[in-house]
């Protein structure tokens, strides 16, 4: 590969396939799913919830309450891990956060003051910086130790990914002819291939992406096509083909996820 990918060169060749990210992203592959990113990420997810409220009790841990107070939890994550269940598990991470919060959100009412704008800015809608209090808020949002934690090792399953593409011949024909990916994680993969890859290598990967993207874009779109065309009444008798699932995988193609999956609950 190009000397940018990574280094040293010569010790990671010789440790990739000994490392633990080559299984994972082989499974993915092997899934055949709409996309091994998404694959992975959903199995990276689970573990974690495992983790944070699983029967180890992690949560009852002080190192690992030190990171959740620090980062919290998305949106999204925050209701997965309603979802999953072990109330007095959330409720213990609720508490040593709160209390967290409470002496950030403390501290920035002390900061704040008010924004000042002239009427020629306020007149032409100028937005300009905003208050302390959005400022913090905002950055809340973004903060999320599941999110944290996935990113540390979504750089590996990239290097492992651009590295098996080039080394192994079978991984390679598996991408090829499988189902792509998401529109999330191939802009991601675009953009990791970018900059680690060389000019040649870009010559022949790219086209070769975007084939594969269009391939499978077009056979969703035909999934969906058919799915509406079994509503009318003179396809009731027809075959469903692959259209029964349509939808959850054509939202997953375009967003990544996996909408049509049931919450993800606590292991009795």
């Amino acid at each position: 590969m190009h000397k940018d990918w990574a280094g040293p060169e010569p010790e990671r060749q010789r440790t990739m396939k000994e490392k633990l990210y080559t299984i994972p992203l082989n499974d993915a592959v092997n899934a055949n799913d709409e996309c091994p990113f998404c694959y992975i990420e959903r199995n990276v997810e689970q573990n974690l919830l495992d983790y944070v409220l699983g029967s180890a009790a992690s949560y009852m841990e002080s190192d690992t309450r030190d990171m959740t107070d620090k980062y919290g939890f998305c949106r999204e994550h925050i209701r997965k891990m309603y979802d999953y269940g072990n109330t007095l598990g959330n409720a213990w991470i609720l508490k040593t956060h709160y209390k967290k919060t409470i002496a950030e959100m403390q501290e920035q009412f002390k900061k704040y003051s008010p924004r000042k704008l002239s009427l020629k800015e306020k007149l032409a809608g100028v937005e300009g910086p905003s208050n302390n209090i959005f400022e913090w808020t905002k950055k809340k949002d973004c903060s999320c130790y599941i999110c944290n934690r996935f990113a540390e090792d979504y750089k590996r399953y990239m290097d492992t990914f651009f590295y098996l593409y080039a080394e192994d011949p079978e991984f390679a024909r598996k991408i090829d002819e499988g189902k792509g990916f998401c529109l999330h994680h191939f802009g991601e993969l675009c953009d990791y291939a970018e900059v680690h890859l060389s000019e040649k290598e870009k010559k022949d990967f790219f086209p070769k992406m975007f084939e594969l993207m269009n391939r499978n874009m077009e056979r969703l779109f035909e999934d969906i096509s058919w799915l509406i065309e079994k509503f009318d009444y003179r396809n009731k008798d027809a075959d469903w083909k692959n259209s029964r699932d349509a939808v959850g995988r054509g939202m997953q193609k375009l967003r990544g996820s996996y909408p049509a999956d049931p919450p993800y609950t606590q292991k009795k």
